[in-house]
């Protein structure tokens, strides 16, 4: 039997952390800003997820130009630059207090977010070996999920026993060990071997290929800002914020127990196997979140809705790298984040709106409708793709 290439390599292992160390700071902020606001700044729920939608606007507007850059500049060098100055948004959250300046910080570190999270996305697509990109990517994925526990468990954990100001500096120490472990990350594989043209094209900004499976990610990551955004809200109305910070370590549980099957089906039987279900365990989730009466309902929630999201992420992921050439893994990784992004910024914006007037049972029943656009459209998409192949 041949022997399989290995995924966890030194480099690997240094993009894990740094992305983790990343995700960390921003799952934190998004589990605590929104209480923040609220209970300390005395704003309103809509001004709760506007925390949320200011930073992913930012996000937004510059992803599609990271691509560019990382060819520009080279994704490692890139990575350090953007890290650095993400860390030095983090640690002024400790000083900034009025809502509006809190709002222009959001919006500079959104910038700084979305370029070092396209490079440490890229880096990591160039360091796993082509035959076990679907695997590969899934366990980089992990960095991201185990950050989806430990941000909100150290954010909510703080805020209730601590401080706001002990939260933000303590995310600013994790962040540094992130720092200090994308100082080990090796020169890129692939320079070029003269500095690129400067003038930018369609192609410099997205990665057309990519394009359809980032679409249908983008409504995923709609009905995910349901939980994202307003979790931590709802869970305090219900009398259970005390267990939130379980919630995500069942939701991470759940998603670290079955990354190993879920991988290994992707690359051997192919992603409607993995998506589809997913698609449905991510809808009977919010069922159970919107319907929740106990402890009980909105912890089992949380497996349903981290199996569901650790199976579809990291596949969509996945199928967008591998839409299109290697050598243009940055762009298709820039092009699903920006409309992941744009997803996960309008659906904390609107579902706001909806949480204002509704209530919050009837954000969650809302967001399962582009659930179930999601599975349409990937199957109208497969199907498509199996009558070309």
């Amino acid at each position: 039997m041949k022997k399989k290439d290995p995924i966890w390599t030194k480099a690997f292992i240094s993009l894990f952390t740094t992305n983790f160390s990343i995700f960390i700071v921003f799952y934190g902020l998004v589990s605590a800003l929104p209480l923040y606001a609220k209970d300390v700044l005395s704003r309103s729920d809509e001004d709760a997820g506007l925390l949320m939608t200011i930073f992913l606007i930012s996000a937004i507007i510059v992803r599609p130009f990271s691509g560019k850059l990382l060819d520009l500049v080279g994704k490692r060098k890139m990575l350090w630059t953007t890290l650095f100055l993400y860390l030095i948004c983090t640690g002024l959250y400790y000083v900034v207090e009025p809502f509006q300046a809190l709002l222009v910080l959001r919006f500079v570190q959104g910038i700084f977010f979305s370029i070092a999270t396209t490079a440490s996305g890229s880096l990591a697509a160039d360091n796993i070996p082509i035959s076990r990109r679907g695997a590969g990517l899934g366990y980089f994925t992990m960095s991201t999920n185990l950050a989806v526990v430990v941000g909100p468990f150290v954010a909510l954990t703080f805020i209730q026993v601590f401080s706001y100001d002990l939260l933000f500096l303590s995310l600013t120490a994790l962040l540094v060990l992130g720092a200090t472990a994308a100082l080990m990350i090796p020169a890129d594989k692939k320079r070029a071997k003269s500095l690129p043209k400067t003038k930018l094209t369609w192609n410099d900004l997205f990665e057309k290929k990519a394009l359809p499976i980032a679409f249908n990610a983008s409504l995923v990551a709609f009905a995910y800002a349901s939980v994202l955004s307003y979790l931590s809200i709802y869970s305090q109305e219900k009398g259970l914020l005390h267990l939130t910070s379980s919630f995500f370590a069942v939701f991470a549980a759940v998603m670290l127990l079955t990354r190993p099957f879920t991988g290994r089906i992707f690359d051997e039987k192919g992603p409607q196997y993995i998506i589809i279900p997913g698609l449905f365990s991510f809808i009977v989730g919010l069922v159970l979140l919107a319907f929740m009466n106990s402890p009980f309902l909105f912890l089992l929630a949380g497996a349903f809705i981290g199996l569901g999201y650790g199976a579809v992420v990291p596949s969509f992921q996945t199928l967008a790298i591998q839409s299109t050439k290697n050598e243009r893994s940055g762009y298709a990784t820039a092009t699903f984040f920006t409309l992941f992004d744009t997803g996960l910024a309008i659906g904390s914006y609107v579902l706001g709106l909806i949480a204002s007037r509704l209530g919050y049972q009837n954000l969650y029943l809302f967001s399962i409708i582009f659930l179930f656009i999601a599975v349409v459209v990937f199957i109208v998409r497969q199907k498509k793709m199996d009558r070309l192949a």
